[in-house]
This record gives structure tokens, C-alpha cells and sequence, in this order.
């Protein structure tokens, strides 16, 4: 694992919000557009705040989230919502949103419809992941229904999940397609997810389903 350690968060907003844009720089250097991959939550809300102000073709750019929960995009616990209000503001305005929600009663009914979106702009140039407390990352939650078939080598790109842990249906790019991508970068926050983080070295990806990631990943953690 290699673990970037910042003295404080802002510092690694900053920081790691550069990183993104140089990364997605380069992408934009060598083809005509480059896919940037983000997750919801809130320990992303600070690096979107750096990123959004990063001087780059945006137009040139298509963003698209980790995964989503299946709730209306006005709904205070859509993903989409945060990134309308935090990340595709100021120059990151001109980016195109990819989707992860359609209007409909499960996400199954619209499954193949969403893939179809996404799949020309496979593989992600940039991800950014985070990480639960109990090892989940992007909605690959330990237990979840269909957690087998997010973690399979031949996964579909888009996997619905249900977890007993969480309200709603969520919908999830799956390991396969997160790990495909060109850099990767994990962030990381607190005492408590670093002791997390480290338990994950190792284990099983059913266990512990970060632990699919951490090869390859950049993992940046600040107290």
C-alpha cells in the first residue's frame, strides 16, 4: 500500500484536489477526453471545494461517482446533489456528469440503460475512492447481496446492491471497472478508518472489500 501522511485535512484537500488535476492533465495531453471518477460522502467535500478551481479543459472532462444511492436527485442523500453543489461549480461547471440514476422504481429496470451511457467513456482516466468504517468502498459493502458478483474479474460495470446496513438500493461501478483505472487514489480521514485501513491489508476482498484496491492504490489519510 502506498500511504500518503499529511499533517492536516486542508493540506491534503489541497494537495490531493493538484494531484487530481495534474493527473487528469496528462490524460487530456494524450486523448481527446479523460474520465474522472469521484465518490459521494462526506470526506470528498473538501477536495471537490480545491478541485472545481483547477485550471483545466473541464469540457474536455466527464465526471461520474463511485456509485449512488437510489433516491431522486434532489433528495438530500443523493451523491448527485453533492456533486452538483460542491464539485461542477466554477470552471469544473463545463464538465459533463455522467449519470448513475434514472427515474425508476429499482435501479434494475434502468440497469442496462445507465451502462450503455458509461460504457464509451471506460476505462476511468482518474478515481477517487473512499472507505467506510467497515471496509466498504464505492457501495461494495461487506454482506451486501450481490457483493460476490461486484468483486468477480468479470463483473458487469454496474451492480445493483442492498445491504441490511443501509435505507435504500444503491447502485455501484464494480471492482473491476474501479481497479481498471489509470490512477488510482483512495482518501482516507481519522484515527479510527487509518486502524480501519490497516486491518484491510491482507484480507479477503468478501471481508473487507477496500482490500481489492490497496495493491495499486494511492491512499492519502490525514488525522
Amino acid at each position: 500500500m502506498n500511504l500518503i501522511e499529511y499533517p492536516d485535512r486542508d493540506l491534503m484537500a489541497i494537495d490531493l484536489a493538484q494531484a487530481l488535476a495534474g493527473e487528469l492533465t496528462v490524460a487530456l495531453m494524450h486523448q481527446d477526453r479523460a474520465t474522472l471518477v469521484v465518490p459521494g460522502g462526506t470526506t470528498p467535500g473538501p477536495v471537490f471545494d480545491a478541485l472545481c478551481a483547477a485550471d483545466l479543459d473541464w469540457s474536455r472532462v466527464d465526471v461520474m461517482l463511485s456509485d449512488e444511492r437510489w433516491v431522486p436527485l434532489d433528495h438530500d442523500r443523493s451523491n448527485t446533489r453533492l456533486l452538483r453543489e460542491r464539485l461542477l461549480v466554477g470552471p469544473a461547471a463545463n464538465a459533463h456528469l455522467l449519470p448513475l440514476y434514472a427515474p425508476a422504481d429499482r435501479p434494475e429496470l434502468v440497469l442496462g440503460q445507465l451502462e450503455q451511457v458509461i460504457r464509451p467513456y471506460l476505462p476511468i482516466s482518474v478515481a477517487l475512492l473512499g472507505m467506510g468504517a467497515d471496509m466498504h468502498t464505492a457501495s461494495i459493502f461487506p454482506g451486501a447481496d450481490k457483493l460476490a458478483q461486484a468483486l468477480a474479474p468479470d463483473a458487469p460495470i454496474l451492480v445493483p446492491m442492498r445491504t441490511r446496513a443501509q435505507p435504500e438500493p444503491r447502485i455501484t461501478l464494480s471492482a473491476r471497472v474501479l481497479a481498471d483505472a489509470v490512477s488510482l487514489h483512495v482518501v482516507v480521514t481519522g484515527e479510527e478508518k487509518r486502524a480501519v485501513l490497516e486491518r484491510a491489508q491482507g484480507q479477503d476482498p468478501l471481508d473487507a472489500p477496500i482490500a481489492a484496491f490497496l495493491d495499486r492504490a494511492v491512499v492519502h489519510w490525514a488525522a
